[in-house]
């Protein structure tokens, strides 16, 4: 503790984690980077997009390479009559780009993270949005060029540079699909808005799957008594609360009057 100009005792405060610090720094860091970057013109942004996730997908690739080096370096060494045939050759050499060492793959990673994400930003800004077909463009693209730099085209190097373009927009596409699926938020049912309303007001929104489970939506709420309530097991306490409820609710009573 120390003691301030009035006497008063003062707690120092205690030292922020240092890794919540370098959290903090890093996501300041990452906004300013960002609001820089959505400021410069087109062919700047892309640029600065491609160099940069070129870059990440280049220590990945490093990475990579470091656990398939030893792999790479037992491949068999083609024959020489191997290089008058040129399926033999062009297998040889996708097993080499699939299998390479850290410099092979930090250049195949870099190339497929680099154009992916330049031809994103590209097709953001013209597009105005990102899409899945703005997602399947860039994959395209990035899985035909991948397919040159690695050396796995062979012989017919346009027709091999198209058909894995094809493979990787129709991948990028499904995990496009499959992530909008999963992060939209459960579409809220419409029938039981009035029921969870009810049940939450009085503290039994526990059962709610207990009026679903019976069909009871909003529509039936007029026509409950306790019979319905007993048939779908909830207990005699929360359904003196249900029924209390219904009758003093005017809008259920108008809808059972008219109802009747």
């Amino acid at each position: 503790m120390q003691q301030g100009k009035q006497g008063v005792m003062v707690i120092p405060q205690q030292n922020q984690n240092p890794i919540e610090q370098l959290q903090a720094r890093f996501k300041e860091l990452e906004s300013g980077f960002k609001g820089w970057l959505a400021k410069q013109s087109l062919p700047v942004e892309a640029a600065v997009v491609t160099l940069t996730s070129g870059a990440q997908g280049a220590a990945i690739g490093a990475f990579m390479g470091t656990l398939t080096n030893d792999v790479s370096s037992s491949l068999p060494t083609p024959p020489p009559q191997a290089s008058l045939n040129p399926q033999a050759m062009a297998s040889f050499k996708q097993a080499q780009a699939l299998a390479g060492g850290p410099l092979v793959q930090a250049r195949n990673f870099a190339v497929m993270t680099g154009v992916n994400a330049g031809i994103s930003c590209v097709m953001k800004r013209l597009r105005g949005k990102e899409d899945v077909q703005s997602s399947m463009v860039a994959a395209f693209g990035s899985g035909a060029l991948f397919s040159l730099v690695s050396g796995m085209g062979g012989p017919n190097q346009a027709a091999n540079a198209a058909t894995s373009g094809l493979f990787f927009a129709l991948v990028q596409g499904g995990l496009f699909k499959l992530g909008q699926k999963f992060s939209q938020p459960p579409t809220e049912d419409i029938y039981y808005s009035k029921t969870r309303s009810m049940l939450s007001n009085l503290g039994l929104q526990n059962y709610e799957k207990n009026f679903k489970k019976g069909l009871l939506s909003d529509n039936t709420l007029p026509l409950l008594n306790d019979s319905a309530l007993r048939d779908v097991k909830i207990p005699p306490g929360p359904r003196l609360l249900i029924l209390d409820h219904i009758q003093r609710d005017p809008e259920i009573k108008e809808r059972r009057g008219f109802s009747s």
